[in-house]
């Protein structure tokens, strides 16, 4: 692999915050390069199919170009349609399906080692979110086939008998479509209700559907063991045994702190492990090292969206204009 000339900033990961840093560099004329290891956007793309935004269109907005949505909520493909758009409106300079491996510094400059090539970057900016790493629930079976921790539509399950793990949004949408369409749903709550941060739309719905009995639902619980057929869960009144033909464990996901720590990022001691970083320049502990979006906050996934995390990308790249 031989090394392209030293770009300005390197930007890891092709959301919906890496595309406005790319932007951002773009207004400000440096050089750059997007690297995403899937396709654009790729948690967005990853994303149940029938998903709605808590958001609305005009909060997804990036670099100055409308989003008009066709729905009170932007759905997915509508999202997908329109960062495929921003995308080529700025001409972006992307490389997608390239998984980076490593970063090292060296003379001055980073070293950017992917799956493709290998590139020289004098700052680097990680906007990589926090979709690749299911939050698992170490159990016994949570390794079987049939445990889902990510889901997509829900043909494949008409006719099942399914347990749907967590009580937030993806939960509620996940046990919510899955019964409409003709799954037996039963959901483990770990808390002593549904999330009151679940889309105010939904609420009320699923807990009609748990009031009048077509959603099963036990409450201050956990799953203790899966097997081909059958799923245990710890409830306040002891083991409860249900047969069970697919769990889908919406449990929430992490980001990759290994990453982090190869670079030299550090975690902070906080219960959320949120990686070192100034909150008003986003360079972290590492000279010339920067995290936009999601990313932020650790453990604490819902502490940052597209609509609240967009403007990092000028605190980035103007701390990079005034330290060149």
């Amino acid at each position: 692999m031989n090394a392209a000339p030293i770009l300005d900033v390197l930007i890891i990961g092709a959301g919906p915050i890496g595309l406005a840093c790319g932007i951002s560099c773009t207004q400000n004329g440096l050089s750059y390069l997007i690297v995403e290891k899937g396709p654009l956007v790729n948690s967005l793309y990853n994303y149940p199919l029938n998903m709605t935004f808590f958001s609305t269109a005009d909060k997804l907005e990036i670099g100055n170009v409308p989003f008009i949505s066709h729905n009170p909520k932007p759905t997915r493909s509508e999202a997908l349609e329109y960062y495929r758009r921003v995308s080529m409106h700025w001409k972006l300079k992307l490389a997608l399906y390239e998984a980076v491996e490593s970063v090292t510094p060296s003379s001055n400059v980073f070293r950017v080692k992917t799956s493709k090539s290998l590139y020289q970057a004098k700052k680097i900016i990680i906007a990589s979110g926090f979709y690749d790493i299911p939050k698992l629930m170490h159990v016994p079976g949570e390794d079987l086939p049939k445990v889902h921790h990510y889901y997509k539509e829900p043909h494949i399950y008409y006719g099942q008998q399914i347990v749907v793990v967590g009580a937030a949004n993806s939960a509620v949408d996940v046990a919510m479509e899955t019964w409409r369409k003709g799954a037996e749903v039963t959901m483990v709550i770990r808390d002593e209700q549904i999330r009151e941060s679940v889309k105010y739309w939904i609420r009320p719905d699923i807990e009609n559907r748990i009031s009048e009995g077509s959603i099963k639902a036990y409450y201050n619980a956990s799953i203790a063991a899966i097997r081909e057929t059958e799923v245990d869960i710890s409830t306040p009144d002891g083991i409860e045994t249900i047969s069970n033909d697919f769990v889908l464990a919406m449990t929430g996901y992490l980001p990759d702190f290994d990453f982090l720590a190869s670079i030299g990022i550090a975690a902070g001691t906080d219960p959320y492990q949120t990686p070192v970083h100034d909150p008003v320049t986003m360079m972290t502990n590492i000279e010339g090292v920067y995290l936009a979006g999601v990313i932020c906050g650790g453990l604490k996934t819902n502490k940052w969206f597209i609509e609240n995390s967009r403007h990092h990308a000028d605190l980035i790249i103007s701390h990079i204009l005034q330290k060149n």
